[in-house]
């Protein structure tokens, strides 16, 4: 119990940590991605709010914050949260290191915030999910939203970029890339969530079961 704690809690400080820094990059106007002229402070925040590294890191930051006040915390909303965040932080991690790390070429603290969202705050949330649960979660509202809620990112991203002509990641820019290219890569990284999440739940049934859930907010285990 104790070290699901500690992991817990260093997950999130390390969540937190990238998050703010990203954050403080964004306001003082540092690069995000390819960006060499960013727009105003306004913009440059719904912007940042926009990435899907983001969301799923702050997903990642809001549940590891609660599993180290309990490592056995339960709940239908708490099943979808920590479902969500390491289903999101892991294809963030995946997505990054095979399509955008060889684009970037960032330096001093944006490379840092960029390896924090992208590598290490990903690597120690699936390594706490393996190895601490806590688990059984998994259960099908959980899997439900946890695929529905980056579909629904894809098409708003992309009805954004039709309006506005700004995509947060080069390969669904349909304007460069073209319909036929970018569909593809949808398809394929839609089918990369369903793999993780398939993945997921597998393990979480087949690992050791990481104890009684607490008696908070507490529901069936299927």
């Amino acid at each position: 119990m104790r070290g699901a704690r500690g992991w817990h809690t260093l997950t999130a400080a390390i969540a937190i940590a990238a998050l703010v820094l990203q954050l403080v990059l964004v306001v003082q106007g540092g690069r995000v991605l390819d960006e060499t002229q960013p727009p105003g402070l306004g913009l440059r925040l719904a912007r940042f709010v926009a990435y899907f590294t983001i969301q799923s890191n702050l997903l990642v930051a809001v549940a590891a914050a609660m599993l180290a006040r309990d490592p056995l915390r339960d709940g239908a909303g708490f099943r979808v949260l920590r479902l969500a965040a390491t289903v999101g932080i892991t294809v963030t991690g995946l997505v990054h290191f095979f399509l955008l790390r060889p684009l970037l070429e960032l330096h001093g603290a944006d490379w840092l915030a960029d390896k924090m969202l992208h590598m290490v705050v990903p690597l120690v949330a699936v390594v706490g999910w393996l190895a601490f649960g806590p688990r059984p979660r998994v259960d099908g509202r959980a899997v439900g939203v946890a695929f529905g809620w980056p579909i629904a990112w894809l098409a708003v991203t992309l009805a954004v970029a039709g309006l506005t002509r700004w995509v947060p990641y080069p390969f669904l820019d349909f304007r460069e890339e073209g319909w036929g290219s970018v569909a593809v890569v949808c398809v394929g990284i839609t089918a990369l969530f369903g793999a993780v999440i398939l993945g997921l739940r597998y393990a979480d049934r087949r690992l050791t079961p990481s104890g009684t859930p607490s008696t908070t907010g507490a529901v069936p285990e299927r």
